[in-house]
């Protein structure tokens, strides 16, 4: 998913490619803001896979600010803040708990 194109990219990506490639890639500015949050959804996305994959290459918490760079993006488009969100996070571990159990279910079995 890395490299699936159209892909939304940090501001100083193009400055990057163009010092280290010598080009400018193609590219457009989101001004609707559906597609913009359609994008930042969609690299989410791809930032949780390689989240997953992170163990393996030891930047666990390289990818975890990664993610989080797209959550800020995502709230400033919403006008929310993390203390909107903390808060619905207490309220929801109040409710159905958290993970400090580390409780793996199986399929329920019917009966």
């Amino acid at each position: 998913m890395e490299n699936e194109y159209p892909k939304l990219v940090r501001d100083k990506i193009l400055e990057i490619i163009k010092e280290r490639e010598g080009f400018e890639p193609s590219h457009r500015i989101l001004e609707n803001d559906t597609e913009f949050l359609n994008a930042l959804l969609k690299k989410a996305t791809e930032e949780a896979a390689e989240l997953q994959h992170s163990l393996e290459k030891n930047n666990v918490e390289e990818e975890i600010a990664d993610l989080f760079e797209v959550v800020d993006a995502i709230l400033m488009l919403r006008g929310k803040s993390m203390e909107d969100i903390k808060k619905i996070q207490k309220e929801k571990r109040e409710k159905r708990g958290g993970f400090e159990k580390r409780i793996l279910m199986d399929e329920p079995k019917k009966s």
